[in-house]
């Protein structure tokens, strides 16, 4: 899997930025990583740098898990339930908050 350099992450978080987000990171998981439902109390979204992460609404009517990879963005509405799996790969994201 390809390595994020520093200047392609520097770019991705001002992206973000640029979309309205304060508080910006990169943040990395390791490979199968989970997180099991939350809600967080604000917007977030996600820019994904390398790998690739599946995500599920609980409370959608009909849940459905939606698999995002390199270049996709995730938005996750303030306090909506969500549960996420990462690839065997891991995955590497800029969140906005």
């Amino acid at each position: 899997m390809a390595v994020v350099t520093a200047q392609q992450q520097r770019e991705a978080e001002e992206r973000v930025r640029s979309w309205g987000f304060q508080h910006v990171f990169t943040w990395t998981d390791g490979p199968n990583a989970h997180y099991p439902p939350h809600r967080h109390e604000n917007i977030t979204t996600h820019l994904i740098l390398r790998g690739n992460l599946t995500i599920t609404y609980p409370e959608d009517t009909s849940p459905r898990k939606e698999t995002f990879a390199q270049g996709a963005r995730i938005h996750v509405d303030a306090g909506r339930l969500h549960e996420v799996w990462m690839g065997d790969d891991g995955c590497s994201y800029v969140i906005g908050e």
